[in-house]
């Protein structure tokens, strides 16, 4: 392990036992969520990403307010340790906001995580938020595997590592692949599996807030970086 590394693993594990998995707030108050996604390009040897946070209103689905920041990516990337590339961007991108928004929902992992510390964990923590981790792939931890759940909208598996629940495998729509959601910090499991299914459009199997954020960096990188 580099010193790098190290150094990062402390991190963690001293901001890990802040992280909680019960709710914070009462869905009935929650009124704006943002969505936050990055997007990466090379330029001359050096390597770049954009941020977009885009918030939208809890009730009605409509785009409030969308900021961007990019910058040179200075950090390495590391397995398990993708927050530290990450967080900068995304907390410049933050201070851009007009709106403060009462949930973050994150394109990556939570508590799905070895030290339950993915980006969604790691950034709500600094951000003092609520936050939710949706992954479009399975992020393996300790080699366990997760199963299948059945192929109607709504269901998911659970994923247990050592008898606890890291994760829940949920199929958003019918028949199609599902997402991989986990816990960010300031909200229990079932209150986010809610909120993701509330965001849930039949446009994608991707709740909205992610996945306007993941069309914005794709705009944004094509326009940042000439192609």
């Amino acid at each position: 392990m580099t010193n790098l590394e190290t150094k990062f693993l402390e991190i963690q594990n001293r901001l890990k036992a802040q992280v909680t998995c019960v709710d914070s707030f009462s869905l009935t108050d929650l009124k704006t969520a943002a969505g936050v996604d990055l997007a990466y390009w090379k330029q001359d040897d050096q390597e770049y990403a954009v941020c977009c946070i885009v918030i939208l209103d809890y009730e009605t689905g409509e785009i409030l307010e969308s900021k961007q920041y990019h910058d040179q990516i200075k950090c390495p990337y590391m397995p398990g340790f993708l927050a530290f590339r990450e967080l900068p961007l995304i907390l410049e991108t933050v201070k851009l906001l007009e709106i403060k928004p009462d949930l973050y929902v994150f394109d990556g992992n939570g508590y799905l995580h070895p030290r339950h510390m993915g980006i969604a964990s790691h950034a709500g923590l600094l951000l003092n938020q609520p936050s939710i981790g949706v992954a479009k792939t399975y992020y393996k931890v300790m080699d366990t595997d997760y199963k299948e759940p059945d192929q109607s909208a709504g269901s998911y598996t659970d994923i247990r590592i050592q008898n606890e629940v890291y994760g829940r495998v949920l199929r958003t729509h019918d028949g199609v692949k599902p997402v991989f959601l986990s816990v960010g910090t300031g909200i229990a499991l079932d209150t986010a599996m809610k909120i993701v299914l509330h965001f849930v459009t039949k446009e994608s199997r991707i709740p909205a807030p992610t996945r306007l954020a993941d069309l914005a960096t794709h705009t944004a990188r094509r326009e940042l970086s000439g192609n």
